[in-house]
């Protein structure tokens, strides 16, 4: 089983967001075969506390605004080295680049498949080819 195409769109609009924040290092993991519990794992990497909480905003704002979805919980954002955001179906880490290296998340979730990014040089605000809410809702 592989993540699902929502869990799909929800990692690649908050890639594009990231980068929107001059975020580095994107990288998404397909986590599915391996936990039940959430799709997708998104990590990104930043040079400072205040750009790990900028490109955090940026992500809660463009995931609310695309998805009307905001995450079941948020954890460490006081100290901004290392923010999780959980939207359950997509797990976002925004680490501090040297808490990046000391933790690894890519070499322990290594066997986990990539999921493919479209280019950061999009801005966030073109997201014509992800798929958003239906207009029924």
């Amino acid at each position: 089983m592989s993540a699902h195409e929502h869990s799909l769109n929800l990692v690649k609009a908050a890639a594009l967001a990231a980068a929107d924040k001059l975020a580095e290092n994107l990288v998404a993991l397909d986590v599915s075969e391996r936990l039940g519990v959430t799709d997708a794992f998104l990590i990104a990497s930043a040079a400072s506390e205040r750009q790990v909480n900028a490109i955090v905003d940026e992500i809660e704002d463009k995931l609310d605004e695309l998805f009307d979805i905001r995450p079941v919980r948020r954890e460490g954002r006081g100290a901004g080295r290392w923010v999780l955001l959980d939207y359950a179906d997509v797990v976002i880490h925004v680490q501090h680049n040297e808490d990046r290296v000391f933790y690894a998340l890519e070499r322990l979730w290594g066997d986990c498949p990539l999921i493919e990014l479209p280019t950061t040089g999009e801005p966030a605000s073109d997201m014509s080819h992800v798929e958003t809410l239906p207009d029924s809702l």
